[in-house]
């Protein structure tokens, strides 16, 4: 069985390779698919929405800081059907009591086309009211969509103490209209 998930993730990888435009998003394939098998290995309960999202977006390295104001952002990918659809990023301004940094990986689950597709036309952006769920080894997740979405974070590196309101907004590429 080892094997085989080696052989599935090499495939993976030089399937994302071959596809991919330039170095940057190379690494940032390579970073997403590296973020994905280290969430699921946590088994926290994730594969239900792996495999039944119309699409989900993984954000392997989002840096976030602040003290008073606060400032997030992060480079990822948008899979569809669990096959790369485009490159996306996203930023975050927020004001409050804050201070610290961190590291975290963000994964973002559509339930609907819709919720997808508003993705995909740069109409989405997360208000201060959407709260993500923290990721922590042995625990099973029981979230739920709101909206058509929901959202799970991984803390990776770094301490911040937050208590801050703002939104994140998104950008997205296609694949095919990334250039060389």
């Amino acid at each position: 069985m080892k094997m085989k998930s080696f052989i599935s993730m090499v495939m993976v990888f030089a399937t994302l390779t071959a596809i991919a435009q330039n170095k940057d998003d190379k690494r940032i394939m390579a970073d997403s698919e590296k973020a994905k098998a280290k969430i699921q290995k946590m088994n926290v309960g994730l594969d239900q929405f792996f495999d039944n999202a119309s699409g989900y977006a993984i954000f392997p390295n989002v840096g976030e800081g602040g003290f008073i104001l606060g400032a997030a952002s992060g480079n990822g990918v948008l899979y569809e059907g669990g096959q790369v659809a485009g490159m996306a990023d996203l930023k975050k301004l927020d004001v409050g009591f804050q201070v610290g940094g961190q590291a975290v990986i963000e994964i973002i689950f559509f339930e609907t086309e819709d919720a997808l597709n508003e993705f995909k036309q740069g109409e989405f952006e997360f208000t201060a009211e959407v709260s993500a769920t923290a990721l922590e080894k042995g625990k099973s997740i029981n979230a739920n969509y709101e909206d058509g979405v929901v959202v799970f974070v991984k803390p990776k590196k770094g301490l911040m103490a937050d208590a801050s309101v703002g939104g994140q907004k998104f950008n997205y590429t296609a694949l095919e209209d990334l250039e060389e």
